[in-house]
């Protein structure tokens, strides 16, 4: 029961704040409609990579702060399909798929690495993808693109920080079977793709590579002793989770209508943590379910937060409440994780 108790009070939090920012834009006159269609944009296009986190959560591995590694082979599939010009859904489904052998070799390299340092994976992720952002930056400079609208102007070399997607398929996803109700823009299309991103993810949790998989995150010693090839496995977790993640910055991007690169994704694994630690997990098995909920309660924590902010007092005040949230929720879920390590231990 008292498990039950510390799992509830971060939700409780964030629906209490929730709660007094929305009777704070009642007070403020501020159209909701517009919002809550915001926050369920933002649902998706964070949601993608909230939920790349669930693989390697639930193999043991803890959480991906080496997220990088993944959005930079999403970010790399997106330049490849701007290179050649592809346009609409056949373009942002042509980079996600483009995006799939190159995050499965990522992956599996950055697997291999974990399983060198089992026990201290969060701090080694943390330290590979910020190698990895200096590698990238390096590529992007001397990558040999050739369409001129990625490109620096002078010189003809090397990728700009920005490259809009507007000609390509900038918002595709967000406009597809889109419909309004009243002020509120709801964006259908994008929310029956993450619907079955969902619900396919956790269907393979239901397959035998994902039981294996959230056996060997409870108990290595009995899934190696059942048969089950515990380093395989944690691999397939870092694969999963880096192919997941090129997919979430695809649709992350694609809804802002750019993308950015060089050091732009390096604390992008922070939020992700947050939402996931947000949604009841605590660095251990985590559902869908979870990601979807903790996704949910953090964006639209931060959608409303700036306009009121902006209203009733000053805009840097939603900026500073952000930072907390964010870290705040991920101190909170590793003391409560250290905690009941020591408890189990003792």
């Amino acid at each position: 029961m008292r498990s039950r108790l510390h799992l509830q009070i971060p939700q409780v939090f964030i629906l209490v704040m929730l709660v007094v920012l929305l009777a704070g834009a009642f007070h403020a006159g501020i159209p909701l409609g517009g919002i809550m269609g915001d926050a369920l944009v933002r649902l998706v296009m964070n949601g993608v990579l909230v939920m790349s986190m669930i693989p390697m959560l639930n193999a043991g591995l803890g959480v991906n702060f080496g997220l990088p590694v993944g959005i930079c082979a999403g970010l790399l599939g997106m330049c490849l399909a701007v290179n050649f010009r592809l346009t609409g859904l056949a373009g942002l489904f042509g980079a996600m798929l483009i995006s799939i052998p190159i995050g499965a070799v990522l992956g599996y390299l950055y697997g291999r690495l974990l399983n060198r340092v089992k026990g201290r994976e969060e701090i080694a992720g943390t330290f590979v993808g910020f190698s990895f952002i200096s590698i990238m930056n390096f590529f992007w400079a001397v990558a040999p693109f050739t369409n001129p609208t990625m490109l620096w102007p002078i010189g003809g070399q090397g990728l700009r920080p920005v490259i809009g997607l507007q000609g390509y398929f900038a918002k595709v996803l967000n406009h597809s079977w889109s419909f309004r109700l009243g002020d509120l823009t709801v964006p259908f299309g994008m929310l029956v793709f993450f619907a079955c991103l969902a619900v396919l993810l956790h269907l393979f949790f239901h397959t035998r590579a994902g039981t294996a998989m959230v056996a060997t995150g409870e108990n290595e010693v009995f899934a190696g002793l059942s048969g089950v090839d515990v380093k395989a496995i944690r691999t397939l977790a870092v694969i999963l989770s880096t192919v997941l993640a090129a997919w979430g910055i695809c649709v992350y991007a694609q809804s802002y209508g750019f993308l950015e690169l060089y050091s732009a994704p390096l604390m992008m694994a922070f939020p992700a943590a947050s939402a996931i630690f947000l949604g009841g997990s605590l660095g251990h098995r985590t559902a869908v379910i979870q990601a979807v909920i903790g996704t949910f309660l953090f964006q639209t924590t931060y959608v409303i937060s700036g306009p009121i902010a902006n209203a009733l007092l000053v805009p840097e005040v939603a900026e500073i409440f952000r930072m907390i949230l964010t870290n705040g929720v991920i101190l909170y879920a590793m003391l409560y994780e250290g905690g009941r390590r020591r408890r189990v231990q003792g």
